[in-house]
């Protein structure tokens, strides 16, 4: 979710589908969708996953662009708390068969794991970390995008002049390979891939 996102694609030639989503978007009065550069690295992705999941539909513009850039016979589901939003962008996806827009909590997306490609974005608590698991939430070598963050200058990275909680638990997350990619100047993004190793061995507490 990126404050006047759905303005910043004023002008600007999309792919068919996310055009129309955009065109939703206006006409629902939601100044949130996705921006473009979120949108294009969804697109590109996308185009390694055969299951994808969305927290925080929207009207359905990033939704477009990973329908977009997935490759043929890929499943996408995307759970959107408002139920009047939810309505109107599964309507927007109808002729889709592979596409489902859910009514509902973030913790929707459960039912259908793990995937190989998980965008967190608005939708609830799940974009804060704890119960996220990525263990549940994703396949080996799956792929975890949070979006919608101001690019970080420093480390410690700080929020308000507080630790970052947000950004720490994914950039430090012990089943996560982990980076932020700064996508503008004032925009980032946090991709992760869930690593292959074996989890560490916990020793054995001492008697």
């Amino acid at each position: 979710m990126s404050l006047n996102g759905t303005d910043a694609y004023r002008g600007l030639e999309l792919p068919p589908l996310v055009a129309r989503a955009v065109e939703l978007a206006d006409r629902q009065g939601f100044p949130f969708s996705c921006r473009p550069e979120q949108g294009r690295l969804l697109r590109v992705l996308a185009g390694g996953a055969s299951s994808i999941a969305e927290t925080g539909t929207g009207c359905g513009v990033g939704l477009a662009w990973l329908v977009t850039g997935a490759p043929s016979g890929a499943t996408i589901v995307s759970v959107e708390r408002d139920p009047g939003r939810a309505r109107v962008t599964a309507e927007l996806f109808a002729d889709l068969p592979d596409v489902t827009v859910i009514h509902g909590d973030w913790t929707e997306i459960h039912g259908r794991a793990p995937y190989d490609l998980l965008v967190l974005d608005g939708g609830g608590a799940g974009k804060n970390g704890a119960a996220a698991d990525p263990a549940r939430l994703l396949t080996p070598g799956g792929t975890l995008v949070v979006d919608d963050f101001t690019p970080a200058r420093r480390w410690p990275i700080l929020h308000e002049g507080e630790p970052d909680l947000v950004r720490l638990h994914w950039l430090e997350h012990p089943l996560l390979d982990a980076v932020e990619l700064r996508l503008a100047a004032d925009l980032a993004a946090i991709v992760a891939v869930r690593t292959l190793r074996p989890s560490p061995v916990q020793p054995l507490p001492e008697r």
